[in-house]
């Protein structure tokens, strides 16, 4: 058994990375702004408005935004912004 660990040591194991699926935080955030599109409501202002407040009259219970969107921490959804945001302005590494 020694020769076979000795044998996997002096070997590279190729480690292949997928692509990250969309997460949670991120399917959430585009139902809700989806929702409130589609009801006439300037989206950046409502969620920006539920971020700030805790308020969640600020997001539509059309298709079921409101409850989605208080699954989530608020500053979870901040984290999820800031990080699409640096992704899409090529400031990641």
């Amino acid at each position: 058994m020694e020769d076979r660990t000795k044998n996997n040591l002096e070997n590279t194991q190729f480690f292949r990375v997928q692509p990250e699926p969309v997460n949670g935080v991120q399917k959430i955030l585009s139902v809700v702004y989806e929702a409130l599109s589609e009801k006439g409501y300037d989206p950046v202002s409502q969620i920006v408005g539920y971020i700030m407040s805790g308020d969640p009259t600020y997001v539509t219970n059309y298709k079921g935004a409101r409850s989605l969107i208080m699954k989530v921490e608020r500053d979870e959804l901040v984290e999820e912004i800031m990080r699409s945001y640096i992704q899409c302005h090529n400031w990641s590494e």
